[in-house]
């Protein structure tokens, strides 16, 4: 193994294009050793599309990606032993127990069997389904599901955990709950967090720094209050909105809608 450097990410210049369509256009950033990453944006943007380049799912057409120090087009297998990564869609086995969803994801990364087994049990009680191990993951709510993956993503000791929209579907308490988790484990464990969103507000919770990305392009970068700083706004809402303009593309404008509600979902729990 190469030694990492300051950054574990690092992009420059990375544009994806599909046919004529441009998802990712000449995108550059960084992402640091242990901190909380947020790609803010609406439906569209190019969140999941960057996601899937730097876990070697697609290839990019031009640019230059680094993940903890290797590059994910020469050395996929070191790039895929740094991270893991919950998808927007459950990719759980329905069929299967909580402990042997994650016995099959430690025997598929070759991870030891006592260590396995001790990182097992571990990650269930860090998550909290310690008393479900043995119950068919069909039987589980949204929520316990998206704990489970969380806990699946880590069992190899990655460096780096994806998360792409992870609680899509789930309601304002789960989501709170989701990523009390999420914040706890960057906290203990010290691993990266690289997550995709379009709540501004779970942004905005957990984030330390943000990049908002709209039509492919990323517009700004900086903690929310150097984003609220950089438009004179009030509200990570509207610094999006001062950033990527009012006049929101007729497909995205569900996900504005989603971004609002959760807005005011979080700031009524504030009071």
């Amino acid at each position: 193994m190469m030694p990492t450097t300051e950054n574990i990410i690092d992009v420059q210049h990375l544009v994806k294009k599909f046919g004529e369509l441009t998802a990712v256009n000449d995108a550059s950033f960084t992402v640091q050793h242990g901190e909380i990453f947020a790609f803010l944006g609406p439906n569209g943007a190019g969140k999941t599309t960057t996601i899937k380049m730097l876990t070697t799912l697609l290839h990019p057409t031009s640019g230059t990606i680094r993940v903890n120090g290797f590059d994910p087009l020469k050395q996929q297998d070191e790039v895929r032993n740094s991270f893991g990564i919950v998808f927007q869609d459950p990719s759980l086995d329905d069929e299967l127990t909580a402990w042997e969803n994650l016995e099959l994801h430690g025997v598929l990364y070759a991870v030891p069997t006592k260590l396995r087994r001790e990182r097992m049990s571990q990650l269930l009680e860090v998550v909290g389904l310690s008393d479900r191990k043995d119950d068919i993951t069909r039987t589980f709510s949204g929520g316990m599901r998206r704990r489970l993956e969380i806990a699946r993503g880590l069992l190899h000791h990655p460096k780096i955990l994806f998360l792409d929209e992870p609680t899509i579907g789930l309601d304002p308490q789960t989501r709170n709950h989701l990523w009390n988790h999420v914040v706890e484990l960057n906290q203990k464990e010290g691993i990266t967090v690289f997550l995709t969103t379009h709540y501004m507000e779970e942004a905005d919770k957990v984030a330390g720094r943000i990049a908002v990305i709209d039509h492919g392009k990323i517009v700004a970068q900086g903690s929310s209050a150097e984003l609220k700083a950089q438009t004179s706004t009030q509200s990570l809402e509207d610094a999006f909105l001062a950033l990527t303009g009012n006049s929101i593309r007729e497909e995205e404008s569900g996900a504005i809608d989603n971004m609002r509600q959760m807005a005011r979902v979080w700031r009524g729990k504030r009071r």
